[in-house]
């Protein structure tokens, strides 16, 4: 599809058919998401569950898709029939074929439910029940998932005023690896964001940065932070060290020209750098929207 448009009226026409297999219709559903078409995935997804309501996965992905939207209530019904079915039927939570296949089949289900733990508990943080929040996250008991939960929990404190007790939580996590650490600056400065502590967010990003240099993704959250503080020339020159770091990242290059359109400065130059960002991500619907 990405390459050859004519491909999707191809599986467009094939999935109209009554007998049209879940299985391509679940890889269609990746396709969608993958280019952010969160609302026509969901359409599919619809159809996969009613066609089988016992096999599990496609309600996980369904639950996804409906919290990225916002639609709190339909994304936690899809992801408690889900845990309800992966509970009571493991061999139909699995993935699709495809998907993790070096793992077996009952690690693949338990990632499944961790994942669907987390998703419940976020959503419930951002209706602000932290008491559901925290009952989700205390099921998760995978140490490989210790960053993500306690950045969570981070997370509901920060929300709650508490950020000082939410910042210690990630600071005293262990680091086994560098990765670990970079993982840990990220997760700080994602708590300091939410709790629109731009300064200190900027701060602890740029600490990463010089920590990790020419970490891509570490400059450009610290650019998207400059912007908050209005340091628009900072941002442009973090900006631009991503497009010199990794010149195909259209992130990077749409935020650049978004910046410079939106302050009505520098407009052919703005134009170059949206348009790049779309041939880098075709059809993205944040760039299209930048262009026009």
């Amino acid at each position: 599809m990405r390459d050859k448009p004519r491909a999707e009226a191809t599986v467009q026409g094939y999935l109209r058919q009554p007998s049209a297999e879940s299985a391509l219709r679940m890889s269609y559903v990746r396709v969608l998401t993958g280019a952010q078409r969160y609302a026509e995935a969901i359409t599919q997804l619809e159809t996969v569950v009613l066609a089988q309501p016992d096999l599990a996965a496609p309600f996980l992905s369904l639950g996804a898709l409906h919290l990225e939207l916002k639609h709190a209530k339909e994304g936690e019904a899809a992801l408690l029939k889900y845990l309800d079915l992966a509970q009571r039927k493991p061999e139909a939570a699995a993935p699709a074929a495809g998907d993790d296949e070096d793992d077996n089949a009952a690690g693949r289900t338990d990632r499944g439910q961790v994942q669907a733990w987390l998703m419940l508990a976020q959503s419930a943080e951002q209706r602000g029940d932290f008491k559901a929040a925290e009952t989700w996250l205390a099921k998760i008991e995978d140490p490989q998932r210790a960053l993500e939960v306690q950045t969570r929990r981070a997370s509901i404190l920060a929300r709650q005023g508490r950020v000082a007790q939410a910042r210690d939580i990630i600071r005293k996590l262990p680091e086994r690896d560098e990765s670990d650490a970079r993982a840990k600056l990220m997760s700080e400065a994602s708590v300091l964001r939410e709790a629109k502590r731009w300064k200190d967010a900027f701060e602890v990003l740029g600490s990463g940065a010089k920590r990790f240099n020419d970490d891509a993704d570490l400059l450009y959250e610290q650019a998207m932070v400059a912007e908050k503080l209005d340091r628009m020339d900072n941002m442009e020159q973090l900006l631009r060290r991503v497009i010199a770091i990794k010149p195909d990242n259209a992130h990077a290059h749409n935020a650049l020209g978004y910046s410079l359109a939106d302050r009505k400065q520098r407009l052919p130059e703005a134009r170059e750098l949206v348009k790049r960002a779309l041939e880098l991500s075709p059809g993205d619907p944040f760039i299209t929207d930048s262009l026009g």
